[in-house]
């Protein structure tokens, strides 16, 4: 019997549809980026070049400069986010949550999450900087990981692939320091780029809000 071309095209069409149909779903994320353009973020005026976007990934390789989301006017304050993180060797970022937009400089609001795994300060991915810290390097440059952070009330905690780094809890009272506040509260989130020898790597960031 001579075989039908138009079934063999049917049967790859569906082998190629099918991984998509397979997908897990994420019910109740959001996510904040289209892998395209800024849309609904907005850098500082420092160094504005040192944020470009390629294959889908905000890049951050420069001097000092933050990358803030501005897409929601209702703060987060309670909430799960994931980032897909990717480092160059000997780089150094970070994730902030529970900040504001500010047009220059290091962000005063809020507590970020370390993204480093080989360069020289020795707080690793995962730690809440100057918090809550960890010198155990869990991810792998040059390949992709999942960084979640999760907050409910006053407790935190860092996923790195699925596995516990860090889970932290606010003394009752903690009071926000005079520089750098360092203390939960609400705010949006925000991407470090701060060292033009960093390549860092952010994509697919979503978020679940547990309010």
């Amino acid at each position: 019997m001579k075989p039908n071309p138009f079934f063999a095209l049917a049967a790859v069409a569906a082998f190629a549809i099918a991984p998509c149909l397979r997908a897990e779903t994420e019910p109740g994320f959001k996510s904040l980026m289209d892998g395209k353009t800024f849309d609904g973020w907005k850098v500082t005026t420092d160094n504005p070049a040192t944020w470009t976007i390629k294959d889908g990934a905000f890049v951050a390789n420069g001097n000092r400069a933050h990358l803030y989301y501005v897409g929601d006017e209702k703060p987060f304050k309670n909430f799960h986010l994931k980032v897909e993180v990717m480092t160059d060797t000997n780089s150094n970022g970070g994730i902030y949550f529970h900040t504001k937009y500010q047009t220059d400089g290091w962000p005063r609001g809020g507590i970020e999450c370390q993204v480093n795994n080989t360069h020289s300060d020795w707080k690793k991915t995962g730690s809440l900087y100057d918090i809550a810290n960890t010198g155990l390097t869990i991810a792998a440059d040059n390949k992709w990981w999942t960084q979640e952070i999760i907050v409910e009330g006053s407790k935190v905690t860092v996923l790195v692939d699925g596995r516990k780094v860090v889970e932290y809890v606010e003394p009752k009272g903690a009071q926000a320091g005079k520089e750098y506040e360092r203390k939960l509260n609400e705010g949006t989130f925000c991407l470090q780029g701060h060292d033009p020898k960093s390549t860092i790597r952010y994509k697919n960031i979503r978020v679940k809000r547990l309010d």
